[in-house]
């Protein structure tokens, strides 16, 4: 008798079950009318705004709350007599998360692509390239999407943390599009091959595989080099760089919710890291 291996990156079955929680919630039309209503409102609403903005009555609208909150959808809390309800902050990074995961957007992906871009060009990063990588740094700032930083850090601080054999530039036409740079995680000899990796992409130059390019040579670079992990945070809104590091072999780890704060407002981060096959 002949039997077929399961799939290689099979979902694990309480995520499976917490997914189908939050999608059967979601299965009535009414209750995701009313998640969208409070999570664009911008504020708490009670359940007596709800019912007039939506149209029904006070006890569909009730009975449709508590199911959201019962899965974490939504948080409520009493002032007086009435309720007022309030979006998750998480869910709204969580639920596309999950759809991601469910429909394989996240899976990890053997690396690298060999798709890469003719006119990108990647070498190690020199002296005279640094006003370039500052400049660039500081547009992935303006994103607000790209790092919990909010100013450039120095030069001499860059220079001592990033490992001297791992910090690359790309260019396009001799101009500097982009550079990559990995960063040692901990000074114990334990982790001598764990990495924590960077990516930034000229504003000027998105969207031309310059961060496939860069991405590609570190990785293949940190193979070679002996690095057995390589790890990164993205802010989950920043789907295009999710999706580049899947596309190179990094998988999900998981959420790491409200882990730090980015100009008063609390973040999430994906965490991912990639293991560089050889050493699994």
């Amino acid at each position: 008798m002949t039997t077929t291996a399961p799939p290689p990156f099979l979902l694990p079955a309480d995520d499976a079950a917490t997914y189908a929680d939050w999608f059967a919630c979601l299965a009535e039309p009414m209750r995701v009318r009313l998640l969208h209503a409070v999570a664009t409102s911008g504020r708490a609403m009670t359940v007596g705004e709800l019912t007039e903005l939506l149209h029904i009555s006070q006890s569909t609208c009730s009975h449709h709350v508590r199911k959201l909150a019962e899965v974490g959808f939504l948080r409520l809390h009493k002032e007086g007599t009435a309720t007022h309800v309030s979006v998750n902050p998480s869910c709204c990074t969580g639920l596309p998360h999950a759809a991601d995961i469910v429909m394989g957007v996240l899976a990890p992906r053997p690396c690298c692509p060999d798709d890469l871009p003719l006119d990108v060009t990647v070498r190690a990063l020199r002296d005279d390239d640094w006003s370039a990588v500052r400049r660039i740094y500081a547009e992935g700032i303006a994103t607000g999407d790209a790092t919990f930083e909010t100013e450039v850090p120095p030069r001499r601080a860059l220079d001592a943390k990033w490992l001297r054999e791992h910090r690359w530039v790309a260019e396009i036409d001799g101009e500097v599009a982009g550079w990559a740079a990995a960063t040692r995680v901990s000074t114990r000899d334990c982790y001598a091959g764990v990495a924590e990796t960077s990516v930034y992409v000229g504003a000027g130059f998105r969207g031309r595989g310059v961060g496939k390019a860069l991405l590609h040579r570190q990785v293949t670079a940190a193979d070679t080099a002996g690095l057995w992990t390589l790890q990164t945070s993205i802010f989950p809104e920043n789907r295009a760089s999710l999706a580049l590091h899947h596309s190179a072999g990094f998988r999900t780890l998981g959420v790491r919710e409200r882990i730090a704060r980015h100009h008063g407002v609390w973040r999430d981060t994906v965490f991912l890291e990639r293991r560089n096959a050889d050493e699994a």
